[in-house]
Protein backbone atom coordinates (compact mmCIF):
# COMPACT_ATOMS: atom_id res chain seq x y z
CA UNK A 1 0.00 0.00 0.00
CA UNK A 2 0.88 3.40 -1.18
CA UNK A 3 -0.02 6.20 1.09
CA UNK A 4 0.79 8.30 -2.01
CA UNK A 5 -1.46 6.67 -4.38
CA UNK A 6 -4.53 7.07 -1.82
CA UNK A 7 -4.01 10.85 -1.56
CA UNK A 8 -3.40 10.80 -5.75
CA UNK A 9 -6.79 8.52 -5.61
CA UNK A 10 -8.91 10.64 -3.51
CA UNK A 11 -8.11 13.97 -5.49
CA UNK A 12 -8.90 12.26 -8.80
CA UNK A 13 -12.67 11.40 -7.12
CA UNK A 14 -12.93 15.18 -5.87
CA UNK A 15 -12.16 16.89 -8.58
CA UNK A 16 -13.42 14.19 -11.34
CA UNK A 17 -16.93 12.88 -9.45
CA UNK A 18 -19.56 15.34 -10.87
CA UNK A 19 -17.73 14.53 -14.90
CA UNK A 20 -17.55 10.81 -14.24
CA UNK A 21 -21.63 11.24 -13.04
CA UNK A 22 -22.29 13.09 -15.94
CA UNK A 23 -20.91 10.25 -18.16
CA UNK A 24 -22.80 8.58 -16.47
CA UNK A 25 -26.37 9.92 -16.57
CA UNK A 26 -25.41 9.49 -20.80
CA UNK A 27 -24.96 6.39 -20.12
CA UNK A 28 -27.31 5.35 -18.16
CA UNK A 29 -30.23 7.72 -18.70
CA UNK A 30 -31.11 8.04 -14.94
CA UNK A 31 -29.12 9.96 -11.91
CA UNK A 32 -29.63 7.58 -9.26
CA UNK A 33 -28.54 5.10 -11.79
CA UNK A 34 -25.39 7.35 -12.76
CA UNK A 35 -24.68 7.80 -9.06
CA UNK A 36 -24.52 3.94 -8.55
CA UNK A 37 -22.49 3.52 -11.62
CA UNK A 38 -19.38 5.83 -10.54
CA UNK A 39 -19.56 4.85 -7.22
CA UNK A 40 -19.63 1.20 -7.96
CA UNK A 41 -16.61 1.90 -10.73
CA UNK A 42 -14.96 4.04 -8.31
CA UNK A 43 -14.37 1.30 -5.71
CA UNK A 44 -13.66 -1.18 -8.38
CA UNK A 45 -10.70 1.56 -9.45
CA UNK A 46 -9.97 1.75 -5.87
CA UNK A 47 -8.34 -1.71 -5.65
CA UNK A 48 -6.20 -1.48 -8.95
CA UNK A 49 -5.14 2.12 -8.18
CA UNK A 50 -1.65 1.13 -6.96
CA UNK A 51 -1.21 -0.33 -10.78
CA UNK A 52 -2.27 2.20 -12.62
CA UNK A 53 1.09 5.11 -13.49
CA UNK A 54 -1.03 8.48 -13.91
CA UNK A 55 -3.66 10.12 -13.31
CA UNK A 56 -4.38 10.15 -17.09
CA UNK A 57 -4.04 6.22 -16.82
CA UNK A 58 -6.68 6.27 -13.60
CA UNK A 59 -9.15 8.99 -16.07
CA UNK A 60 -9.38 6.48 -18.32
CA UNK A 61 -9.54 3.72 -16.68
CA UNK A 62 -12.13 4.50 -14.85
CA UNK A 63 -14.49 5.19 -17.88
CA UNK A 64 -13.45 1.90 -18.96
CA UNK A 65 -14.85 0.43 -16.04
CA UNK A 66 -17.95 2.40 -16.30
CA UNK A 67 -18.75 1.43 -19.90
CA UNK A 68 -18.08 -2.16 -18.98
CA UNK A 69 -20.14 -2.15 -15.63
CA UNK A 70 -23.07 -0.32 -17.27
CA UNK A 71 -23.15 -2.72 -20.15
CA UNK A 72 -23.01 -5.78 -17.69
CA UNK A 73 -26.09 -3.71 -15.09
CA UNK A 74 -28.17 -3.47 -18.56
CA UNK A 75 -27.43 -7.29 -19.64
CA UNK A 76 -29.18 -7.92 -16.47
CA UNK A 77 -32.21 -5.82 -16.32
CA UNK A 78 -35.48 -7.08 -17.51
CA UNK A 79 -36.63 -5.00 -20.21
CA UNK A 80 -40.50 -6.24 -20.20
CA UNK A 81 -43.67 -3.79 -20.13
CA UNK A 82 -43.96 -0.62 -17.52
CA UNK A 83 -47.08 0.01 -16.55
CA UNK A 84 -47.91 3.82 -16.65
CA UNK A 85 -50.43 5.94 -14.90
CA UNK A 86 -51.20 8.55 -18.32
CA UNK A 87 -50.46 7.98 -22.07
CA UNK A 88 -48.10 10.06 -23.42
CA UNK A 89 -48.32 13.21 -24.81
CA UNK A 90 -48.82 14.14 -27.95
CA UNK A 91 -45.84 15.89 -29.78
CA UNK A 92 -46.31 19.81 -29.74
CA UNK A 93 -43.91 23.06 -30.16
CA UNK A 94 -43.64 24.26 -26.85
CA UNK A 95 -41.67 27.29 -25.63
CA UNK A 96 -39.88 24.72 -23.37
CA UNK A 97 -38.20 23.57 -27.27
CA UNK A 98 -34.16 23.26 -25.53
CA UNK A 99 -35.61 20.66 -22.88
CA UNK A 100 -38.05 18.74 -24.98
CA UNK A 101 -35.15 18.54 -27.23
CA UNK A 102 -32.76 16.88 -24.54
CA UNK A 103 -35.65 14.47 -23.63
CA UNK A 104 -35.91 13.27 -27.13
CA UNK A 105 -32.42 12.91 -27.50
CA UNK A 106 -31.95 10.40 -24.66
CA UNK A 107 -35.09 8.81 -25.42
CA UNK A 108 -33.28 7.93 -28.83
CA UNK A 109 -29.75 7.19 -27.02
CA UNK A 110 -31.28 4.87 -24.83
CA UNK A 111 -32.86 2.56 -28.16
CA UNK A 112 -29.41 2.44 -29.12
CA UNK A 113 -27.34 -0.66 -28.07
CA UNK A 114 -24.97 0.17 -25.53
CA UNK A 115 -21.25 0.01 -27.47
CA UNK A 116 -22.64 2.18 -29.59
CA UNK A 117 -24.45 4.63 -27.39
CA UNK A 118 -21.04 4.50 -25.02
CA UNK A 119 -19.15 5.21 -28.16
CA UNK A 120 -21.49 8.55 -29.14
CA UNK A 121 -21.44 9.52 -25.25
CA UNK A 122 -17.75 9.27 -25.53
CA UNK A 123 -17.00 11.06 -29.15
CA UNK A 124 -19.88 13.78 -28.87
CA UNK A 125 -20.66 14.65 -25.24
CA UNK A 126 -16.76 13.63 -23.81
CA UNK A 127 -15.39 14.91 -26.99
CA UNK A 128 -12.44 12.00 -26.68
CA UNK A 129 -10.57 10.94 -29.98
CA UNK A 130 -11.45 8.21 -31.65
CA UNK A 131 -8.01 7.04 -30.57
CA UNK A 132 -9.00 7.43 -26.78
CA UNK A 133 -12.32 5.85 -27.69
CA UNK A 134 -10.86 3.12 -28.95
CA UNK A 135 -8.49 2.68 -26.08
CA UNK A 136 -11.47 2.80 -23.77
CA UNK A 137 -13.75 0.69 -25.24
CA UNK A 138 -11.16 -2.37 -25.85
CA UNK A 139 -11.92 -2.10 -29.32
CA UNK A 140 -10.20 -0.91 -32.77
CA UNK A 141 -10.45 2.57 -34.33
CA UNK A 142 -12.72 1.04 -37.38
CA UNK A 143 -14.90 -0.09 -34.83
CA UNK A 144 -14.95 3.17 -33.27
CA UNK A 145 -16.15 4.88 -36.50
CA UNK A 146 -18.41 2.04 -37.68
CA UNK A 147 -20.15 2.59 -34.42
CA UNK A 148 -20.20 6.28 -34.71
CA UNK A 149 -21.58 6.09 -38.35
CA UNK A 150 -24.44 3.39 -37.35
CA UNK A 151 -25.47 5.07 -34.11
CA UNK A 152 -26.11 8.68 -36.33
CA UNK A 153 -27.68 7.27 -38.90
CA UNK A 154 -30.53 5.41 -36.25
CA UNK A 155 -30.74 9.13 -34.72
CA UNK A 156 -31.16 10.30 -38.02
CA UNK A 157 -34.32 8.05 -38.06
CA UNK A 158 -35.08 10.59 -34.66
CA UNK A 159 -34.03 13.74 -36.58
CA UNK A 160 -31.47 14.40 -34.03
CA UNK A 161 -27.84 14.30 -35.48
CA UNK A 162 -27.81 17.87 -35.06
CA UNK A 163 -28.29 17.55 -31.62
CA UNK A 164 -25.43 15.19 -31.13
CA UNK A 165 -23.19 16.79 -33.83
CA UNK A 166 -23.20 20.39 -32.21
CA UNK A 167 -23.88 19.55 -28.35
CA UNK A 168 -24.29 22.80 -26.39
CA UNK A 169 -21.27 23.86 -24.13
CA UNK A 170 -20.08 21.87 -21.73
CA UNK A 171 -21.45 22.72 -17.88
CA UNK A 172 -18.45 23.78 -15.77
Amino acid sequence: MDPGRDTEFAEFVDGRFTALQRFGYLLTGEWHLAEDLVQTSLTKVWFHRNSLRSGTAMESYTRTVMVNTSTQWWRRRWRGETPTDRLPETHAPSEYGTVDDRDLLLRALATLPRRTRATLVLRYFEDLPESEIAQIMGCSIGTVKSNVSRGLAKLREHHLVAAVAAPAQKEG
